[in-house]
């Protein structure tokens, strides 16, 4: 009988055992979902991430683009604006040694007519020279429009 109720302890201490290995089974089974759930989690994770590291790199190319049209476009006009400030100078430069020119000619007809008074000759030249200049401001005003609707 003792051979017989060693027999029944051993395998009483054997179902205790497999009892307990299949509810570690089902422990272990539970963390092993967990585990899938969180890993396709992670997996979407990763591809959102992704696909805003794209959309990022996209967006920086054409933060890069428009840069550089930006600079293009700033150089333009740097160029025109140049070009422009040269001209102005050219028309003042004109304009003085215009306004030299006339009063050359004024003092010499002064010179040359004393009879003639010089209040009564000074208007005139003096209202054409003032028609001429602001004929000459208007052009320039009209061609800094024109450029500045066509930029």
């Amino acid at each position: 009988m003792t051979g017989f109720s060693m027999g029944l302890v051993i395998e009483g201490a054997v179902a205790v055992l497999l009892a307990l290995t299949i509810g570690y089974c089902v422990v272990l089974n539970g963390r092993l979902k967990r585990l899938h759930a969180d890993r396709d989690v992670l997996r979407q994770m990763i591809s959102d991430l992704v696909g805003a590291t794209n959309l990022a790199n996209q967006a920086i190319k054409e933060l890069k683009s428009t840069a550089v049209e930006a600079d293009l476009t700033l150089n333009s006009r740097l160029e025109e604006a140049e070009r422009f400030g040269i001209e102005l100078a050219n028309h003042v430069s004109a304009g003085t040694a215009l306004m030299e020119r006339i009063v050359k000619i004024t003092t010499a007809a002064r010179a040359a007519s004393p009879a003639v008074p010089a209040a009564a000759a000074a208007p005139v030249q003096l209202a054409e020279a003032p028609s001429k200049l602001q004929s000459a401001l208007a052009q320039l005003q009209a061609r800094q429009r024109e450029r500045e609707n066509a930029a």
